[in-house]
């Protein structure tokens, strides 16, 4: 029986290991919280990351290791690396991890992304508003995730705010896109180097949080697919990479622009849990152990909606033709994702009717969900 071993204990983790046993697969877990989300599915080593005893502890007898985020110390993956087969390779942790180095990256392999520049202080701030122009965003170069490190500068008058706001001398600074949308291309590579590639999805966030994606992205014309596609693979050949990697891009018209990527399951894909043959998480595991990749393969519309912060009415919920409720046993608090509710439908308006019901048992603006969501996308893409 193969044991893989994952680096981070939270609801990534969790669901990969809920779709791994059917493929006889075991886990060990290597994750400093005592209360993290897989706790009670499989032996947990409760370390950081860089305690270098519970790496040779975690790493015995194992087959293969994967991480379920990207936070992981590049030094940790390498020292596994000798050890014990991991992906993906520890060189796809150090791009994603800095920003600067994920730009420049992707720019390198010839894919656009927003204009930025290095800022190690504020003068340099005050030289790179120069340079971008303003409205523009000041980001920490490390551990920004879900809307942290990030502030938005508007006027010459907001630099001395948002570098205090900050509070790091190791950031970039990055022009303001006006985009269409936000969309995530999930691909994933099995260590034969074959390939697949989900639908776009589009992606509606708040306050930096993840409420809601669509699937596959409304309005999706095949030329946008296939932008998506070519500059994934370039992406994938580049890092050999092996596992679901998901870029995140800013449609403008009719190009895109990639603004960051997970080498990682994500978030943006959940909705493939019920609305693809095969889910991410599967495909995830399929690639690093060696087996054939599953069909990607639409089953209807899909929308996923986050559970943030506190759980709504879940036997409501659960009246919902065709939502179905997946929960990451983690305690209630402010901005923390706790669960999400996946719908899956024939067509867009029942999808979308099922979404504003959901939308409404779980307190947010309805109006912003659902049919009028629909709506708001339509006349930005209409043309479409």
């Amino acid at each position: 029986m193969t044991t893989i071993g994952i680096l981070g204990g939270g609801q990534l983790g969790r669901m990969l290991a809920l779709v791994g046993y059917p493929l006889g697969a075991r886990f060990r877990f290597l994750d400093p919280a005592p209360d993290a989300p897989m706790r009670f599915l499989a032996e947990q080593v409760c370390a950081h990351y860089d305690d270098v005893n519970a790496l040779e502890q975690f790493a015995d007898e194992l087959d293969v290791v994967t991480y379920e985020f990207e936070n992981v110390p590049v030094t940790s993956a390498h020292y596994l690396q000798e050890r014990v087969t991991i992906f993906p390779p520890a060189d796809a942790l150090r791009v994603a991890q800095d920003r600067y180095e994920e730009k420049s990256f992707f720019n390198s392999l010839g894919i656009p992304t927003p204009r930025f520049t290095r800022v190690n202080s504020l003068l340099e701030l005050e030289s790179a508003i120069e340079q971008i122009h303003l409205p523009a965003v000041l980001k920490t170069r490390r551990f920004g995730y879900d809307g942290k490190g990030q502030f938005v500068i508007e006027t010459q008058s907001d630099a001395e705010r948002a570098w205090q706001s900050i509070g790091s001398g190791s950031c970039i600074l990055e022009e303001w896109i006006d985009f269409t949308r936000e969309l995530s291309l999930l691909a994933v590579r099995n260590r034969e180097g074959a390939r697949a590639f989900y639908p776009l999805v589009e992606n509606h966030h708040r306050e930096g949080i993840l409420r809601l994606s669509l699937a596959p992205a409304p309005n999706l014309f095949s030329a946008l697919q296939a932008q998506a596609e070519d500059y994934a693979e370039r992406v994938l050949d580049a890092l050999n990479y092996v596992g679901v990697i998901a870029i995140e891009w800013f449609q403008v018209g009719e190009r895109l622009l990639a603004n960051e990527l997970a080498p990682r399951v994500h978030n943006s894909g959940h909705w493939t849990m019920e609305g693809a043959a095969t889910s991410q998480f599967e495909n995830h595991l399929r690639a690093i152990l060696g087996l054939p990749l599953g069909a990607v393969t639409t089953r209807g519309h899909s929308a996923m909606m986050n559970l943030i912060g506190e759980l709504p009415d879940l036997n409501a919920l659960l009246q919902i033709p065709g939502a179905h409720l997946h929960l990451y046993d983690k305690a209630p608090r402010p901005g923390r994702k706790l669960g999400h509710v996946t719908i899956v439908e024939r067509n867009e308006e029942t999808r979308n009717e099922r979404l504003e019901q959901v939308a409404k048992i779980i307190n947010r603006e309805s109006t912003r969900t659902g049919m009028a969501l629909r709506r708001e996308i339509s006349r930005k893409d209409g043309s479409k």
